[in-house]
């Protein structure tokens, strides 16, 4: 793990430092061949240069948010914004179901928005795989 995030874990309190740390070994394990950093404040895994996966800690919860998300035809995760990202929210480590979390995470490998253009093609989200 990365000094920035595992300062960004350390710094959650009680039950979201465990979500915290539980998500971040997932999406290490996930996505090995991922680069992290901490992006706008919070934890995001990237695929050359794409943003995948990241987490956030939210008043009352830890959101958990894939940005080709809305694509993974997943009942679990719920829309967030006006492109293609989907979220999950866990308010207790126990919410989290690793299974579940590992097939999204190999999804997310292969559903793939281009985030990282979307300025150059003027805010219009093109399909990368």
């Amino acid at each position: 793990m990365t000094k920035d995030i595992q300062t960004y874990n350390n710094a959650q309190s009680g039950e979201n430092k465990e979500i915290c740390n539980l998500l971040a070994q997932a999406i290490y394990q996930g996505l090995p061949e991922s680069e992290s950093r901490i992006w706008h404040a919070h934890p995001v895994w990237f695929l050359d240069g794409n943003p995948i996966v990241g987490y956030s800690k939210l008043k009352d919860c830890v959101q958990l948010l894939f940005w080709s998300g809305q694509s993974f035809e997943e009942d679990a995760l719920q829309k967030n914004g006006s492109f293609m990202a989907a979220e999950m929210r866990y308010a207790t480590a126990g919410e989290i179901n690793k299974k579940e979390l590992e097939n999204w995470l190999k999804k997310s490998k292969d559903i793939q928005w281009d985030y990282k253009n979307i300025v150059k093609q003027k805010g219009v989200l093109k399909r990368l795989k």
